[in-house]
């Protein structure tokens, strides 16, 4: 073997391991976003508007001692230069605020089951904002993607009686955040330490008054140590994406995501025991058969292989 070739292996060797790294930061990353379900089960006795004051306040007293450590922090200025990216991480706060909210109301409420179909819809709401707003085009197969989508909310909103309002608020709100955070240069840490940033001060208002009005849970020392672990809970899956976004391929973090609500669906209704009935049954199954083409086509393409998406770009 000559040098060059040697250099080559060793490149090659480097390059499968930081793609192996990759996968294993992505997958301990959804299947972590996937069990957080069990987290805010744990905390349900708080009401959803003060477990996002915890998490908000809590999220960013872990991410500023890593930003911090990892010298981040200079980077926050130069992401707020300028009043169209303060406007920007304005919106994408408000679009975060209104998930976290709307994922904490659906635990609290034994809704499970509509949060998945929410994160199952959402790479379709993407690519249907792709068309509305960046003026993409659409292939048949996504075409038709969609519309088995609408049809399983629709044969679920018939059944049901009124509109599946928190998997419709989950799907929106995450896909304009994707839609914003799309447009703007901030890194993935950095931006959401300055949306934790911004979320605080408000946060921490609510809390005093809550405090100061007696409408704030009465909280045991097992309750403060779970609203603590709020920041560990949001922040580590965080990083572990951000690791895995730098040593894969997009398209293989878009297979990835179907993790999460796979695993809702299933701590739904085999945890939670959530009742689930024909109606839910047909909808998901249309829901999957929508995520199944538009993961096909997907595939096809990028014309690449499985094996192929775990090399990054």
């Amino acid at each position: 073997m000559t040098a060059g070739e040697g250099g080559e292996a060793g490149a090659g060797r480097s390059q499968a391991g930081r793609s192996l790294q990759g996968l294993a930061c992505g997958l301990a990353a959804y299947g972590l976003w996937g069990l957080i379900p069990l987290y805010f089960r744990a905390v349900r006795h708080v009401p959803p508007l003060e477990m996002l004051a915890h998490r908000a306040a809590w999220s960013l007293a872990l991410l500023a001692v890593v930003a911090g450590i990892s010298g981040q922090w200079r980077k926050v200025r130069d992401g707020l230069r300028g009043p169209k990216a303060v406007l920007m991480l304005g919106l994408s706060t408000a679009m975060l605020s209104v998930n976290w909210l709307t994922f904490i109301y659906a635990v609290a409420t034994a809704q499970v089951l509509q949060a998945s179909l929410g994160y199952f819809i959402t790479p379709l709401v993407n690519v249907l904002l792709g068309v509305l707003v960046l003026g993409e085009r659409l292939r048949l197969n996504q075409k038709i993607s969609i519309g088995l989508a609408a049809a399983g909310v629709g044969v679920l909103a018939l059944a049901a009686g009124v509109l599946p309002w928190i998997a419709l608020v989950l799907a929106a709100s995450f896909s304009l955040y994707g839609l914003l955070r799309k447009t703007m240069p901030t890194s993935g840490l950095v931006g959401v330490l300055i949306e934790t940033l911004a979320m605080t001060p408000p946060a921490i208002l609510y809390l005093a008054y809550a405090e100061h009005a007696a409408v704030a849970t009465e909280k045991d020392a097992g309750t403060w140590c779970l609203l603590a672990l709020s920041g560990v809970v949001t922040s580590v899956p965080l990083l572990l994406f951000v690791g895995a976004a730098r040593r894969l391929q997009l398209s293989t973090l878009g297979i990835l995501q179907y993790l999460a609500p796979t695993m809702h669906f299933l701590v739904a209704v085999f945890v939670f025991h959530e009742p689930f009935s024909g109606a839910q049954l047909s909808s998901f199954f249309c829901i999957w058969a929508a995520v199944g083409l538009y993961a096909a086509d997907s595939l096809a393409a990028s014309r690449t292989g499985w094996i192929d998406l775990l090399e990054p770009d």
